[in-house]
């Protein structure tokens, strides 16, 4: 299994709120691309980030731990951070490890926003 290192997308979708669409796999290469990416949609202007991870086709330890580096930035920061698109398995993870009580999960991207549009 060839490993296909995960592509980071910015997509402001609302002031203040971006979304970063991650598509590949998620591990520890991808760390300098996701925080490309938390960087410019926080130079965008984003309190709010969603990680729509509906395209992600796999992810290990180094991925997991690199999303407790994103954490720790966005806080300090003040951003709030949700969670999209996660299957199943990926959303057990997210529990397993506590992820999910710093980082939203919600089905769809509407919801994340209007989650996280009422949380103010």
């Amino acid at each position: 299994m060839s490993e296909q290192i995960a592509t980071m997308a910015v997509i402001q979708l609302a002031p203040g709120t971006s979304a970063i669409v991650i598509t590949g796999d998620v591990t520890a290469a991808s760390e300098q691309d996701l925080m490309m990416a938390h960087e410019a949609a926080t130079d965008a202007g984003a309190k709010r980030i969603i990680l729509d991870f509906t395209a992600m086709d796999y992810m290990n330890s180094g991925g997991i731990g690199m999303l407790v580096t994103l954490l720790v930035r966005g806080q300090r920061r003040q951003q709030k951070i949700a969670a999209v698109g996660l299957t199943d398995h990926y959303r057990q993870i997210f529990e397993l490890t506590r992820l999910d009580e710093a980082i939203a999960l919600y089905e769809t991207t509407d919801a994340a926003i209007a989650a996280l549009d009422g949380s103010h």
